[in-house]
C-alpha cells in the first residue's frame, strides 16, 4: 500500500469529501488524524476507519481558531511524531444571494472557515513539514476558485484565496521537499450540496444562472478521494502549485 507508515491529517473529516478521503487514505495504509467541528460525525468517521482495519485518532476543532488548529497539529505530532500528508479540506458554502444583500456576518463566516482556516492549517503544518524536510499538502478549493458561480461571490472569493495560498506557498517550499496542490471539485453529492436545494426551496431566491452538470450527475465523494490519494502519494512527486479540476466538465 502506497501510504503505509504515512501520517495523514484530514480536516472536515466528518462528512463528504473529507470522510471519503479519510477512508481512502486509511485504506492505502496511512494512519489518520481526523479533524472536524462536529464531534459526532468525526468520531463516526473514525469508527468507519477502524472497521476497515485502519488506525487513527479524532480531534475536535474549529479550524478558524488559532489555538484549536495548533492543538490538532500538536496532537498529531505528539501521537505519531510527524505529519506526511495534510488534506486541508474543511469548508462551508455561502447562502445564494444577490451581492448587495450579503450580510457582513455571512462574509465573516465564509472567510473565517474557508480562508483563515486554510491559512492557519498551512501555517502550523508547514512548520512541522519543514523540520521533516518532506510532506504533501492538498487544499480543497473549488471550481468557483477558477471561475465564479452566480450569486455566491463571497464563496468564490474565498476559494480564489485558497488557490492563491496554494500557489504562493508552493513557490516558497518547492525546494524544501514539500508539495502543495489545490483540489477543485465541481458539484459533489454531499450534505453541503444537498443544502443548496433546500435553500432554493425555502429561501425564495434562485440564481439567474445555475451551473450545468455536463455529465448529468454530481460526483460521488469517493471520486474526489481518488485524486486526494494520488496527490498525497509519490505518484504525484513532480506536482506542486497545481490546481487540479475534478469537475465532470463543469468548467468547460
Amino acid at each position: 500500500m502506497e501510504l503505509t507508515n504515512k501520517i495523514a491529517v484530514i480536516t472536515g473529516a466528518g462528512s463528504g469529501i473529507g470522510r471519503a478521503s479519510s477512508l481512502k487514505l486509511a485504506g492505502e495504509g496511512a494512519t489518520v488524524v481526523l479533524v472536524d467541528f462536529n464531534k459526532e460525525t468525526g468520531e463516526e468517521t473514525l469508527k468507519l476507519v477502524k472497521e476497515q482495519g485502519g488506525e487513527g485518532i479524532f480531534v475536535q476543532a474549529d479550524v478558524s481558531k488559532d489555538e484549536e488548529v495548533q492543538n490538532y497539529v500538536n496532537k498529531a505530532v505528539e501521537t505519531y511524531g510527524r505529519i506526511d500528508v495534510f488534506f486541508n479540506n474543511a469548508g462551508i458554502i455561502q447562502k445564494f444571494a444577490p451581492f448587495t444583500s450579503v450580510e457582513e456576518s455571512e462574509f465573516d463566516r465564509i472567510m473565517a472557515i474557508n480562508v483563515k482556516g486554510v491559512f492557519l492549517g498551512m501555517k502550523y503544518v508547514l512548520k512541522v513539514m519543514e523540520e521533516q524536510g518532506s510532506g504533501s499538502i492538498i487544499n480543497t478549493a473549488s471550481t468557483a476558485g477558477v471561475r465564479p458561480e452566480h450569486s455566491v461571490a463571497v464563496y468564490s472569493a474565498s476559494k480564489h484565496a485558497v488557490i492563491g495560498f496554494t500557489k504562493g506557498a508552493a513557490l516558497e517550499y518547492a525546494n524544501k521537499g514539500i508539495r502543495i496542490n489545490a483540489l477543485c471539485p465541481g458539484g459533489v453529492q454531499t450534505a453541503l450540496t444537498a443544502s443548496v436545494a433546500t435553500q432554493f426551496e425555502k429561501g425564495g431566491y434562485v440564481p439567474e444562472e445555475i451551473s450545468n452538470m455536463r455529465m448529468g450527475r454530481y460526483a460521488d465523494p469517493k471520486e474526489l478521494a481518488e485524486m486526494v490519494s494520488f496527490l498525497a502519494s509519490d505518484r504525484a512527486s513532480y506536482m506542486t502549485g497545481s490546481v487540479v479540476l475534478v469537475d465532470g466538465g463543469l468548467t468547460l
